[in-house]
């Protein structure tokens, strides 16, 4: 289900909201089938203060694209 896709390569998204956008992959979850594009598919997320995050407030989280959405890009 791979699709043979990995961290670093050039993918074009085939549908969706970002559709026909091309982008670097940042990170593959094979487990869930998704990856999360460079600077593509970002939101906010609020975090409660922790003692991890003591400050808390708000972080950009990438939210993963479909591999299935997801077309490797040619050199």
């Amino acid at each position: 289900m791979s699709k043979g896709l990995k961290t670093g390569d050039k993918v074009k998204v085939l549908s969706g909201d970002h559709k026909g956008e091309i982008a670097e992959i940042v990170k593959v979850d094979k487990r869930a089938g998704k990856a999360m594009l460079k600077d593509i598919n970002i939101v906010e997320r609020h975090v409660r203060k922790s003692y991890y995050n003591p400050q808390g407030g708000k972080k950009s989280v990438h939210v993963g694209i479909d591999l299935s959405n997801l077309k490797k890009e040619g050199k």
